[in-house]
């Protein structure tokens, strides 16, 4: 049996925030239960979360980062215990590369994989969603969310490569967010300049899927194909 200390655990599907779901009762100390790594976000969209090293920091639509106390409440998140089964050493590349690169180190595109990546960067550019009230969709929100340029920073990409196929549970292909190793400035990363990095990979063979008991939830229409609208909120 897999522990789950190899297991990504996810708090909810991410087709829910997509639809505009943005308030559960999912707390940070109850994720911290399940893992010390991973991303997401805070009831009501309130920015983005990264999970690294134990810790939960908010960047919110500022740019800056926030700490986070254990009671506050999340809607998605996707985290694991993070544990590499390969590091490399990396100079020099943007972030299209850096996905053809990662492309060649994964093993298989059918298995989900946690990905962590440390060092210096020449620029991140990064984005933090706004706040905003329930049932707006996930498309509609991203069209106004502000775009942060990093130079010269130090810092660390969190996040997983998920397959196509589970695209309805968590958002496909990578999904990466940036913390500067000062811990003052982050967001989702939209792409980057890598100057000189170590990047960590682990093969997570097993998934736990929480399905949230809200009221929303459990009457939401969650059948519509999500793709289109994913794919722009996380461009």
């Amino acid at each position: 049996m897999l522990s789950k200390r190899n297991t990504v655990y996810l708090t909810a599907p991410i087709n829910a925030l997509v639809e505009g779901y943005y308030v559960d009762n999912i707390t940070v100390a109850q994720i911290k239960e399940r893992g010390n790594f991973g991303l997401g976000t805070f009831n009501y969209l309130d920015g983005e979360m990264v999970f690294l090293d134990g810790e939960v920091y908010q960047i919110r639509s500022d740019g800056l980062v926030y700490t986070v106390e254990d009671k506050e409440q999340t809607p998605f998140a996707c985290v694991t215990f993070f544990n590499p089964d390969t590091l490399d050493d990396i100079l020099g590349t943007d972030y299209k590369d850096i996905a053809h690169l990662l492309d060649n180190l994964l093993p298989s595109k059918n298995m989900l994989y946690a990905i962590r990546i440390d060092g210096v960067f020449n620029h991140v550019k990064t984005r933090a969603v706004p706040k905003s009230e329930n049932y707006k969709p996930l498309v509609e929100v991203t069209k106004n969310q502000p775009i942060f340029d990093l130079y010269d920073v130090e810092g660390s990409l969190v996040g997983f490569y998920t397959p196509a196929f589970m695209e309805s549970l968590s958002a496909p292909g990578y999904h990466l967010h940036f913390i500067s190793s000062d811990r003052k400035q982050g967001g989702h990363l939209i792409g980057c300049d890598i100057n000189k990095t170590s990047i960590g990979i682990q093969h997570v063979p097993e998934l736990s899927l929480r399905l949230p008991v809200t009221l929303d939830f459990l009457t939401a229409d969650l059948s519509r194909d999500i793709s289109k609208d994913l794919d722009m909120a996380e461009k």
